[in-house]
């Protein structure tokens, strides 16, 4: 389907807004995980405008695209080494369903992303409405060694996935992530069992990290209305 302008403007205004929602809930003296992405874009340039009003927080960047963007809006940025506990992980994501599970990776940055998220006490993800599924059927982002691209791409025939290797658009060769790897996106078509699929992905030799994410604490809709809803886990 054709994407028409006004479409695009309503986009552009849900993730603003959530992420602008996200970035006001960040409080005093945290360390703040930095997601990437469009989304997560906005909240770190709400952080930094928070910052310059005398908010004294600490990012941990998760791409060399999110330090920039951190950088340039002012805030200050450590490290996992130095800061092992993150108070709160802010990112976007590709598509979310109604347990909460989550695919991310569309930027390629999934494995720093998981990491930090997972030194996170609390996770928080957001998106625009469009990206809520009740079944998630995105194709499952996967970092990968560049040696084992195509035993990875043989496990994940087996089990039942298309591997696509990820092509770079104004480059030529593949998608090459901030650690020196390539991206594989793997179609599973829908994903009833998105647990057991992160398991089985977890066991394929070569795959450095795969983009289903089961530790989210809270899911910031952003509503064409304007409105946020807000999905909390339960347990």
């Amino acid at each position: 389907m054709l994407m028409t302008d006004r479409t695009k403007k309503v986009s552009t205004d849900e993730k603003k807004a959530v992420g602008e929602f996200a970035a006001g809930i960040v409080e005093d003296g945290m360390v703040v995980g930095l997601g990437t992405g469009s989304t997560t874009a906005y909240a770190i340039q709400a952080l930094g405008r928070r910052v310059k009003e005398g908010l004294n927080i600490k990012g941990i960047p998760t791409s060399f695209q999110a330090r920039m963007i951190a950088i340039e809006c002012g805030v200050p940025l450590t490290i996992l080494a130095q800061d092992p506990v993150v108070d709160i992980a802010i990112d976007g994501a590709d598509q979310v369903d109604n347990d909460m599970f989550v695919i991310k990776g569309g930027g390629g940055a999934h494995t720093s992303e998981k990491i930090v998220a997972c030194s996170a006490r609390q996770f928080v993800v957001l998106v625009d409405e469009i990206k809520l599924l009740d079944i998630l059927d995105h194709p499952v982002p996967l970092e990968v060694m560049p040696d084992a691209l195509q035993l990875v791409e043989r496990q994940v025939s087996e089990l039942g996935g298309k591997p696509v290797l990820r092509m770079a658009i104004q480059k030529d060769g593949p998608v090459i992530t901030d650690n020196g790897n390539c991206i594989i996106d793997a179609d599973f078509g829908k994903i009833v069992k998105p647990d057991r699929l992160a398991l089985d992905l977890s066991k394929c030799v070569g795959v450095i990290e795969h983009g289903i994410f089961d530790n989210a604490y809270k899911i910031f809709i952003g509503k064409t209305d304007g409105s946020i809803e807000v999905l909390t886990r339960k347990h």
